[in-house]
Protein backbone atom coordinates (compact mmCIF):
# COMPACT_ATOMS: atom_id res chain seq x y z
CA UNK A 1 0.00 0.00 0.00
CA UNK A 2 2.97 2.34 0.95
CA UNK A 3 4.96 2.19 -2.39
CA UNK A 4 1.08 2.11 -4.19
CA UNK A 5 0.39 5.25 -2.63
CA UNK A 6 4.01 6.39 -3.99
CA UNK A 7 3.07 5.74 -7.17
CA UNK A 8 0.31 7.28 -7.63
CA UNK A 9 1.35 10.68 -5.93
CA UNK A 10 4.65 10.44 -8.34
CA UNK A 11 2.60 10.03 -11.38
CA UNK A 12 -0.25 12.57 -10.24
CA UNK A 13 2.69 15.69 -9.42
CA UNK A 14 4.22 14.55 -13.08
CA UNK A 15 1.47 14.80 -14.94
CA UNK A 16 0.49 18.20 -13.04
CA UNK A 17 3.87 19.58 -13.20
CA UNK A 18 4.36 18.71 -16.75
CA UNK A 19 0.93 20.23 -17.65
CA UNK A 20 1.64 23.52 -16.54
CA UNK A 21 5.32 23.82 -17.15
CA UNK A 22 5.21 22.85 -20.74
CA UNK A 23 2.88 25.74 -21.39
CA UNK A 24 4.49 27.96 -18.92
CA UNK A 25 7.87 27.70 -21.16
CA UNK A 26 6.40 28.07 -24.50
CA UNK A 27 4.77 31.53 -23.13
CA UNK A 28 8.48 32.35 -21.71
CA UNK A 29 9.71 32.04 -24.80
CA UNK A 30 6.93 34.01 -26.82
CA UNK A 31 7.64 36.43 -24.39
CA UNK A 32 10.97 36.97 -24.90
CA UNK A 33 10.61 37.24 -28.40
CA UNK A 34 8.06 39.60 -28.64
CA UNK A 35 10.49 41.30 -25.56
CA UNK A 36 13.05 41.21 -28.42
CA UNK A 37 11.28 42.47 -31.31
CA UNK A 38 9.51 45.60 -29.30
CA UNK A 39 12.95 46.87 -28.99
CA UNK A 40 13.84 46.35 -32.49
CA UNK A 41 9.70 48.42 -33.09
CA UNK A 42 11.00 51.39 -30.67
CA UNK A 43 14.29 51.67 -32.91
CA UNK A 44 12.61 51.95 -35.83
CA UNK A 45 9.83 54.12 -34.62
CA UNK A 46 12.81 56.56 -33.59
CA UNK A 47 14.23 56.99 -37.04
CA UNK A 48 10.65 57.46 -38.84
CA UNK A 49 10.80 61.06 -37.75
CA UNK A 50 13.84 62.01 -39.50
CA UNK A 51 12.59 60.48 -42.60
CA UNK A 52 9.72 62.41 -42.71
CA UNK A 53 11.81 65.48 -42.77
CA UNK A 54 14.45 64.75 -44.81
CA UNK A 55 16.32 61.96 -46.58
CA UNK A 56 20.05 63.28 -46.23
CA UNK A 57 22.40 60.67 -45.58
CA UNK A 58 24.65 62.42 -43.21
CA UNK A 59 21.95 63.51 -41.05
CA UNK A 60 19.77 60.32 -41.61
CA UNK A 61 23.51 58.24 -40.32
CA UNK A 62 23.38 60.22 -37.43
CA UNK A 63 20.03 59.59 -36.78
CA UNK A 64 20.44 56.01 -37.03
CA UNK A 65 23.40 56.25 -34.70
CA UNK A 66 21.60 57.39 -31.95
CA UNK A 67 18.46 55.06 -32.24
CA UNK A 68 21.00 52.23 -32.08
CA UNK A 69 23.66 50.39 -33.72
CA UNK A 70 24.47 51.24 -37.25
CA UNK A 71 25.56 47.59 -37.42
CA UNK A 72 22.46 46.32 -36.67
CA UNK A 73 19.84 49.05 -38.74
CA UNK A 74 19.71 49.73 -42.06
CA UNK A 75 17.45 52.42 -44.22
CA UNK A 76 16.24 51.61 -47.68
CA UNK A 77 14.96 54.84 -49.45
CA UNK A 78 14.19 54.35 -52.55
CA UNK A 79 14.61 56.55 -56.22
CA UNK A 80 11.85 59.36 -56.68
CA UNK A 81 11.98 62.83 -57.65
CA UNK A 82 15.53 63.18 -59.79
CA UNK A 83 16.83 61.51 -56.26
CA UNK A 84 18.86 58.06 -56.57
CA UNK A 85 18.04 55.00 -54.08
CA UNK A 86 20.01 55.24 -50.85
CA UNK A 87 21.15 52.73 -48.72
CA UNK A 88 22.16 53.13 -45.08
CA UNK A 89 23.74 50.24 -42.71
CA UNK A 90 24.64 46.21 -43.84
CA UNK A 91 21.54 44.83 -45.58
CA UNK A 92 20.31 41.47 -44.36
CA UNK A 93 16.58 41.16 -45.97
CA UNK A 94 16.59 39.79 -49.13
CA UNK A 95 15.33 42.33 -51.93
CA UNK A 96 11.88 40.19 -52.32
CA UNK A 97 10.75 40.85 -48.97
CA UNK A 98 12.26 44.59 -48.87
CA UNK A 99 10.00 44.98 -52.22
CA UNK A 100 6.82 43.12 -50.39
CA UNK A 101 6.98 45.34 -47.29
CA UNK A 102 7.17 48.55 -49.30
CA UNK A 103 4.30 47.60 -51.67
CA UNK A 104 1.86 46.34 -48.50
CA UNK A 105 2.88 49.19 -46.45
CA UNK A 106 2.68 46.55 -43.98
CA UNK A 107 5.52 45.63 -41.05
CA UNK A 108 6.71 41.96 -41.30
CA UNK A 109 9.35 39.77 -39.90
CA UNK A 110 11.91 37.75 -42.02
CA UNK A 111 14.54 35.26 -41.27
CA UNK A 112 17.82 35.79 -41.77
CA UNK A 113 21.37 34.24 -41.30
CA UNK A 114 22.16 34.48 -37.10
CA UNK A 115 18.36 36.07 -36.43
CA UNK A 116 15.46 37.87 -37.60
CA UNK A 117 14.94 41.32 -38.86
CA UNK A 118 12.26 43.68 -38.59
CA UNK A 119 11.17 45.48 -41.55
CA UNK A 120 9.31 48.49 -40.71
CA UNK A 121 7.74 50.82 -43.87
CA UNK A 122 8.09 54.44 -43.26
CA UNK A 123 6.38 57.39 -45.75
CA UNK A 124 8.67 59.80 -47.32
CA UNK A 125 7.66 63.65 -47.87
CA UNK A 126 7.96 62.99 -51.47
CA UNK A 127 5.21 59.97 -50.93
CA UNK A 128 7.53 56.88 -51.41
CA UNK A 129 7.73 54.38 -48.76
CA UNK A 130 11.32 53.59 -47.33
CA UNK A 131 11.83 50.66 -45.08
CA UNK A 132 13.85 50.54 -42.25
CA UNK A 133 15.10 47.47 -41.22
CA UNK A 134 16.55 46.31 -37.82
CA UNK A 135 18.53 43.03 -36.99
CA UNK A 136 17.58 41.73 -33.76
CA UNK A 137 19.95 38.54 -33.36
CA UNK A 138 18.86 34.78 -31.68
CA UNK A 139 20.49 35.27 -28.84
CA UNK A 140 18.42 38.28 -28.00
CA UNK A 141 15.52 36.26 -29.06
CA UNK A 142 16.08 33.38 -26.74
CA UNK A 143 17.67 35.59 -23.58
CA UNK A 144 16.68 34.38 -20.30
CA UNK A 145 14.34 31.58 -21.61
CA UNK A 146 17.08 28.55 -20.49
CA UNK A 147 17.58 30.36 -17.35
CA UNK A 148 13.31 30.76 -17.00
CA UNK A 149 13.36 26.97 -18.41
CA UNK A 150 15.85 25.73 -15.42
CA UNK A 151 14.20 27.05 -12.32
CA UNK A 152 10.52 25.72 -13.43
CA UNK A 153 12.39 22.34 -14.15
CA UNK A 154 13.49 23.18 -10.57
CA UNK A 155 10.62 23.71 -9.17
CA UNK A 156 8.61 21.24 -10.93
CA UNK A 157 11.51 18.18 -9.69
CA UNK A 158 11.05 20.11 -5.55
CA UNK A 159 7.51 19.40 -6.23
CA UNK A 160 7.59 15.94 -7.54
CA UNK A 161 10.02 15.26 -4.23
CA UNK A 162 7.72 17.31 -2.05
CA UNK A 163 4.92 14.89 -2.85
CA UNK A 164 6.72 11.86 -3.23
CA UNK A 165 7.74 12.44 0.31
CA UNK A 166 4.51 13.76 1.80
CA UNK A 167 2.98 10.46 -0.13
CA UNK A 168 5.50 8.26 1.42
CA UNK A 169 4.67 9.72 4.86
CA UNK A 170 1.04 9.01 4.44
CA UNK A 171 1.79 5.52 3.10
CA UNK A 172 3.70 4.99 6.68
CA UNK A 173 1.16 6.28 8.24
CA UNK A 174 -1.65 3.78 6.71
CA UNK A 175 0.12 0.76 6.70
CA UNK A 176 1.71 1.09 9.94
CA UNK A 177 -1.92 0.48 11.56
CA UNK A 178 -2.32 -1.94 8.94
CA UNK A 179 0.08 -4.27 9.70
CA UNK A 180 -0.21 -4.15 13.53
CA UNK A 181 -3.57 -4.93 12.64
CA UNK A 182 -2.24 -8.25 10.50
CA UNK A 183 -0.16 -8.98 13.17
CA UNK A 184 -2.69 -9.24 15.84
CA UNK A 185 -4.98 -11.20 13.62
CA UNK A 186 -2.28 -13.39 12.76
CA UNK A 187 -1.31 -14.00 17.07
CA UNK A 188 -5.36 -14.11 17.65
CA UNK A 189 -5.46 -16.65 15.26
CA UNK A 190 -2.34 -18.40 17.19
CA UNK A 191 -4.10 -18.52 20.53
CA UNK A 192 -2.80 -15.59 22.05
CA UNK A 193 -5.99 -14.60 23.26
CA UNK A 194 -3.94 -11.10 25.12
CA UNK A 195 -3.28 -9.70 20.87
CA UNK A 196 -5.05 -5.84 21.01
CA UNK A 197 -4.20 -3.52 18.44
CA UNK A 198 -3.27 0.67 19.20
CA UNK A 199 -6.66 2.16 17.95
CA UNK A 200 -4.83 4.81 15.95
CA UNK A 201 -3.69 6.22 12.33
CA UNK A 202 -6.33 6.86 9.82
CA UNK A 203 -10.16 7.07 10.53
CA UNK A 204 -11.07 3.97 8.45
CA UNK A 205 -8.11 1.60 10.19
CA UNK A 206 -8.80 3.46 13.61
CA UNK A 207 -12.29 1.92 13.27
CA UNK A 208 -11.14 -1.58 12.13
CA UNK A 209 -8.57 -1.85 14.99
CA UNK A 210 -11.80 -0.91 17.43
CA UNK A 211 -13.75 -3.33 15.92
CA UNK A 212 -10.36 -6.17 15.90
CA UNK A 213 -10.35 -5.59 19.72
CA UNK A 214 -13.95 -5.34 20.44
CA UNK A 215 -13.58 -8.90 18.89
CA UNK A 216 -11.31 -10.19 20.46
CA UNK A 217 -13.24 -9.47 23.25
CA UNK A 218 -15.75 -11.31 22.63
CA UNK A 219 -13.91 -13.98 21.83
CA UNK A 220 -11.74 -14.21 25.35
CA UNK A 221 -15.73 -14.53 26.80
CA UNK A 222 -17.05 -16.78 24.53
CA UNK A 223 -13.94 -19.00 25.72
CA UNK A 224 -14.79 -18.23 29.31
CA UNK A 225 -18.23 -18.72 29.19
CA UNK A 226 -17.37 -22.32 27.08
CA UNK A 227 -15.08 -23.10 29.40
CA UNK A 228 -17.12 -22.54 32.25
CA UNK A 229 -19.93 -24.17 30.64
CA UNK A 230 -17.81 -27.50 30.11
CA UNK A 231 -16.63 -27.33 33.60
CA UNK A 232 -20.80 -26.90 34.62
CA UNK A 233 -21.30 -29.90 32.62
CA UNK A 234 -18.85 -32.17 33.62
CA UNK A 235 -19.54 -31.35 37.00
CA UNK A 236 -22.78 -32.80 36.99
CA UNK A 237 -21.37 -36.19 36.03
CA UNK A 238 -19.61 -36.91 39.61
CA UNK A 239 -23.16 -37.34 41.01
CA UNK A 240 -23.86 -40.33 38.70
CA UNK A 241 -20.02 -41.71 39.11
CA UNK A 242 -20.51 -41.54 42.42
CA UNK A 243 -23.55 -43.74 42.65
CA UNK A 244 -21.95 -46.00 40.12
CA UNK A 245 -18.76 -46.31 41.90
CA UNK A 246 -20.59 -47.46 45.33
CA UNK A 247 -22.73 -49.73 43.09
CA UNK A 248 -19.55 -51.00 41.65
CA UNK A 249 -18.63 -52.05 45.55
CA UNK A 250 -21.19 -54.65 45.71
CA UNK A 251 -20.20 -56.75 42.11
CA UNK A 252 -17.89 -58.91 44.33
CA UNK A 253 -14.39 -60.03 43.30
CA UNK A 254 -13.05 -61.17 39.71
CA UNK A 255 -11.70 -59.65 36.51
CA UNK A 256 -15.10 -58.52 35.23
CA UNK A 257 -15.56 -56.38 38.70
CA UNK A 258 -11.59 -55.50 38.56
CA UNK A 259 -12.29 -54.21 35.08
CA UNK A 260 -15.27 -52.39 35.83
CA UNK A 261 -13.90 -50.41 38.88
CA UNK A 262 -11.34 -49.76 36.95
CA UNK A 263 -12.77 -47.99 34.55
CA UNK A 264 -14.92 -46.03 36.83
CA UNK A 265 -11.75 -44.63 38.43
CA UNK A 266 -10.47 -43.86 35.21
CA UNK A 267 -13.75 -42.25 34.49
CA UNK A 268 -13.48 -39.88 37.92
CA UNK A 269 -10.30 -38.59 36.90
CA UNK A 270 -11.03 -37.57 33.28
CA UNK A 271 -13.96 -35.87 34.76
CA UNK A 272 -11.41 -34.16 37.53
CA UNK A 273 -8.63 -33.24 34.75
CA UNK A 274 -11.68 -31.41 32.14
CA UNK A 275 -12.95 -29.41 35.40
CA UNK A 276 -9.46 -28.49 36.29
CA UNK A 277 -8.60 -27.65 32.61
CA UNK A 278 -11.48 -26.10 31.73
CA UNK A 279 -11.37 -23.60 35.05
CA UNK A 280 -7.70 -23.16 34.69
CA UNK A 281 -8.22 -22.72 30.76
CA UNK A 282 -5.12 -24.64 30.17
CA UNK A 283 -5.49 -26.42 26.65
CA UNK A 284 -4.40 -29.92 26.57
CA UNK A 285 -1.59 -29.91 24.41
CA UNK A 286 1.61 -31.87 23.64
CA UNK A 287 4.30 -30.73 26.19
CA UNK A 288 7.02 -28.71 25.29
CA UNK A 289 11.03 -29.40 25.34
CA UNK A 290 13.13 -31.95 24.12
CA UNK A 291 12.15 -35.79 25.08
CA UNK A 292 8.60 -34.58 26.33
CA UNK A 293 5.43 -36.86 24.87
CA UNK A 294 5.24 -41.21 25.30
CA UNK A 295 5.89 -44.06 24.52
CA UNK A 296 3.20 -45.78 22.17
CA UNK A 297 3.74 -48.91 21.84
CA UNK A 298 3.18 -48.86 25.81
CA UNK A 299 0.07 -46.51 25.57
CA UNK A 300 -1.12 -48.97 22.86
CA UNK A 301 -0.32 -52.20 25.02
CA UNK A 302 -2.07 -51.07 28.08
CA UNK A 303 -5.26 -49.56 26.39
CA UNK A 304 -5.26 -53.24 24.54
CA UNK A 305 -5.46 -54.80 27.31
CA UNK A 306 -8.01 -52.40 29.12
CA UNK A 307 -10.06 -53.32 25.94
CA UNK A 308 -9.60 -57.16 25.32
CA UNK A 309 -11.49 -58.21 28.22
CA UNK A 310 -14.05 -56.61 26.56
CA UNK A 311 -13.61 -58.39 23.35
CA UNK A 312 -13.47 -62.14 24.98
CA UNK A 313 -16.73 -61.29 25.98
CA UNK A 314 -18.23 -60.31 22.66
CA UNK A 315 -16.10 -62.80 21.47
CA UNK A 316 -13.54 -61.05 18.78
CA UNK A 317 -10.38 -61.67 17.64
CA UNK A 318 -7.46 -58.92 18.27
CA UNK A 319 -4.39 -58.27 17.74
CA UNK A 320 -1.43 -56.13 18.06
CA UNK A 321 1.60 -55.54 15.99
CA UNK A 322 4.61 -53.33 16.20
CA UNK A 323 4.45 -52.61 20.09
CA UNK A 324 7.15 -54.66 21.52
CA UNK A 325 9.81 -51.89 20.94
CA UNK A 326 9.45 -48.02 22.73
CA UNK A 327 8.18 -45.67 20.10
CA UNK A 328 8.60 -42.26 21.31
CA UNK A 329 6.13 -39.58 20.06
CA UNK A 330 5.91 -35.83 21.13
CA UNK A 331 2.23 -36.45 22.10
CA UNK A 332 0.46 -36.90 25.76
CA UNK A 333 -0.03 -40.16 27.38
CA UNK A 334 -3.51 -39.03 28.15
CA UNK A 335 -4.19 -37.45 24.55
CA UNK A 336 -2.84 -40.85 22.58
CA UNK A 337 -4.96 -42.80 25.22
CA UNK A 338 -7.50 -40.43 24.64
CA UNK A 339 -7.41 -41.20 21.00
CA UNK A 340 -7.16 -44.94 20.79
CA UNK A 341 -9.86 -45.62 23.02
CA UNK A 342 -12.46 -43.05 21.08
CA UNK A 343 -11.04 -45.35 17.74
CA UNK A 344 -11.90 -48.63 19.83
CA UNK A 345 -15.00 -46.96 21.34
CA UNK A 346 -15.87 -46.86 17.87
CA UNK A 347 -15.14 -50.73 16.85
CA UNK A 348 -17.35 -51.95 19.72
CA UNK A 349 -20.25 -49.60 19.09
CA UNK A 350 -20.45 -49.77 15.23
CA UNK A 351 -19.23 -53.24 14.41
CA UNK A 352 -21.29 -56.49 15.54
CA UNK A 353 -20.15 -58.82 18.03
CA UNK A 354 -17.51 -61.55 17.18
CA UNK A 355 -15.81 -58.41 14.81
CA UNK A 356 -12.10 -58.66 14.34
CA UNK A 357 -9.80 -56.21 15.02
CA UNK A 358 -6.07 -54.91 14.88
CA UNK A 359 -3.94 -52.21 16.02
CA UNK A 360 -0.54 -51.81 14.48
CA UNK A 361 2.61 -49.52 15.26
CA UNK A 362 5.07 -49.12 12.58
CA UNK A 363 8.09 -46.63 13.57
CA UNK A 364 10.33 -44.84 10.81
CA UNK A 365 12.68 -42.22 10.54
CA UNK A 366 10.00 -39.31 9.42
CA UNK A 367 6.84 -40.78 10.98
CA UNK A 368 4.70 -43.22 13.08
CA UNK A 369 2.00 -44.98 11.96
CA UNK A 370 -0.68 -46.01 14.50
CA UNK A 371 -3.44 -47.92 12.30
CA UNK A 372 -6.55 -49.35 13.92
CA UNK A 373 -8.14 -51.75 11.41
CA UNK A 374 -11.80 -53.87 11.40
CA UNK A 375 -13.58 -56.68 10.02
CA UNK A 376 -16.67 -54.95 9.67
CA UNK A 377 -18.97 -53.05 7.66
CA UNK A 378 -16.54 -49.79 6.83
CA UNK A 379 -17.35 -46.17 6.61
CA UNK A 380 -19.10 -45.80 3.27
CA UNK A 381 -18.73 -41.98 3.94
CA UNK A 382 -14.90 -40.98 5.32
CA UNK A 383 -15.00 -37.06 4.74
CA UNK A 384 -18.93 -37.02 6.87
CA UNK A 385 -17.40 -39.65 9.58
CA UNK A 386 -14.01 -36.85 9.80
CA UNK A 387 -16.60 -33.65 10.01
CA UNK A 388 -17.03 -32.57 14.10
CA UNK A 389 -20.34 -33.15 15.20
CA UNK A 390 -21.48 -35.14 12.17
CA UNK A 391 -20.17 -38.97 12.65
CA UNK A 392 -21.02 -41.97 10.40
CA UNK A 393 -24.68 -40.85 11.12
CA UNK A 394 -25.89 -44.35 12.95
CA UNK A 395 -27.26 -43.45 16.58
CA UNK A 396 -24.41 -42.51 18.87
CA UNK A 397 -22.28 -41.77 16.92
CA UNK A 398 -20.89 -37.40 16.61
CA UNK A 399 -17.94 -37.44 14.98
CA UNK A 400 -16.46 -36.13 18.12
CA UNK A 401 -13.77 -39.26 18.50
CA UNK A 402 -12.15 -38.83 15.02
CA UNK A 403 -12.12 -35.23 15.78
CA UNK A 404 -10.14 -35.54 18.72
CA UNK A 405 -7.66 -38.02 16.81
CA UNK A 406 -7.71 -35.58 13.78
CA UNK A 407 -6.60 -32.85 16.05
CA UNK A 408 -4.26 -34.76 17.69
CA UNK A 409 -2.33 -36.27 14.57
CA UNK A 410 -2.44 -32.24 13.30
CA UNK A 411 -0.64 -31.06 16.82
CA UNK A 412 2.60 -33.08 15.39
CA UNK A 413 2.53 -32.02 12.14
CA UNK A 414 0.81 -35.22 10.85
CA UNK A 415 -3.00 -36.42 9.89
CA UNK A 416 -5.38 -38.93 9.75
CA UNK A 417 -7.20 -41.22 7.24
CA UNK A 418 -9.87 -43.68 6.47
CA UNK A 419 -9.69 -46.53 3.94
CA UNK A 420 -10.50 -50.20 3.45
CA UNK A 421 -8.08 -52.03 5.69
CA UNK A 422 -7.39 -55.96 4.84
CA UNK A 423 -9.69 -57.14 7.45
CA UNK A 424 -12.46 -56.34 4.92
CA UNK A 425 -13.39 -53.19 7.35
CA UNK A 426 -12.62 -49.30 8.14
CA UNK A 427 -9.23 -48.74 8.43
CA UNK A 428 -7.95 -45.63 10.38
CA UNK A 429 -4.39 -44.74 10.10
CA UNK A 430 -2.66 -41.90 12.21
CA UNK A 431 0.20 -40.23 10.38
CA UNK A 432 2.38 -38.70 13.85
CA UNK A 433 5.85 -36.57 12.54
CA UNK A 434 8.36 -37.46 15.63
CA UNK A 435 9.74 -34.25 15.59
CA UNK A 436 6.05 -32.11 16.09
CA UNK A 437 5.17 -29.75 13.72
CA UNK A 438 7.39 -27.65 11.31
CA UNK A 439 8.19 -24.18 12.63
CA UNK A 440 6.75 -21.38 10.76
CA UNK A 441 8.87 -18.96 8.62
CA UNK A 442 8.79 -15.71 6.07
CA UNK A 443 5.07 -15.46 4.54
CA UNK A 444 3.91 -18.60 5.37
CA UNK A 445 4.31 -18.19 9.42
CA UNK A 446 1.91 -20.92 11.15
CA UNK A 447 1.25 -23.42 8.30
CA UNK A 448 2.23 -26.47 9.37
CA UNK A 449 4.51 -28.16 7.06
CA UNK A 450 2.99 -31.94 6.41
CA UNK A 451 5.56 -34.67 5.10
CA UNK A 452 5.14 -38.23 3.60
CA UNK A 453 7.01 -40.41 4.76
CA UNK A 454 7.49 -42.50 1.78
CA UNK A 455 10.16 -45.41 3.24
CA UNK A 456 7.73 -45.81 5.45
CA UNK A 457 4.85 -46.14 3.87
CA UNK A 458 6.54 -48.44 1.07
CA UNK A 459 7.72 -50.67 4.16
CA UNK A 460 4.47 -50.57 5.68
CA UNK A 461 2.27 -51.35 2.57
CA UNK A 462 5.21 -54.25 2.07
CA UNK A 463 4.01 -55.58 5.46
CA UNK A 464 0.35 -55.63 4.58
CA UNK A 465 0.62 -57.73 1.78
CA UNK A 466 2.90 -60.19 3.11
Amino acid sequence: MRWALVKVSLAVTTMVVLAFAVPLGLVIREMARDRAFSGAEREAAAVAPALSITTDRDQLERVVASAGSDAGMAVHIPAGDGQEALELGRQRAADEDIAAVRKLGRASTTGVAGGSTLLQPVALSTGEIAVVEVYVPEAEVTNGVGTAWAVLAGVGVALVLGSVAVADRLGVRMVRPAKRLVEGARELGEGKLGSRVPEDGPTELRLAAVAFNSMADQVVQLLANERELAADLSHRLRTPLTVLRLNTASLGEGPAAEQTRTAVEQLEREVDTIIRTAREAKPQTAPAGPGAGCDAAEVVRERMAFWSALAEDEGRTWRVAGADRPVRIPVARGDLAAALDALLGNVFRHTPEGTAFAVDVHNGDDAVIVLVSDAGPGIPDPEAAMARGRGSGSDGSTGLGLDIVRRLAESTGGDVRIGSSVLGGAEVRIWIQPAGPAPASGGRRGQVRRRRPGRLVAAYNRSRSD
